[in-house]
């Protein structure tokens, strides 16, 4: 029951950066390990980042390892996607992702480990 707002989409050149925020509300933020799973129109969902309650392991796809840096602020209850290098391949729809998890520290690795979602950002990488 965690509700979720994405923000920071936009376009922007292949090679450069991009930061995404998460805002979460309506539950207690300490219990979820939070994540970025990404579409592109006509394709699969594709797992990006994850990372635990708090904050101290994270995993990446294999596709944006080294790139792509995920973060969070419990205080402001708030998940950040930072993107460097972006490629016209990241174009797509970022959603922010929530698995609820009281008392397990791990991070998801996969994304049907999420069960909230929030609305999704555009990030559109031209060439």
């Amino acid at each position: 029951q965690v509700q979720l707002v994405e923000s920071g989409g936009g376009t922007v050149q292949a090679g450069g950066s991009l930061r995404l925020s998460c805002a979460a509300s309506g539950s207690t933020f300490t219990d979820y390990a939070m994540g970025w799973v990404r579409q592109a129109p006509g394709k699969e969902r594709e797992f990006v980042a994850a990372i635990n309650k708090s904050g101290g392991n994270t995993y990446y796809g294999d596709s944006v390892k080294g790139r792509f840096t995920i973060s969070r602020d419990n205080a402001k209850a708030t998940v950040y996607l930072q993107m460097n290098l972006l490629k016209p391949e990241d174009t797509a729809v970022y959603y922010c992702a929530a698995a609820y998890r009281p008392g397990y520290l791990s991070v998801p690795r996969f994304q049907n480990e999420f069960g909230s979602w929030g609305q999704g950002t555009q990030v559109t990488v031209s060439s």
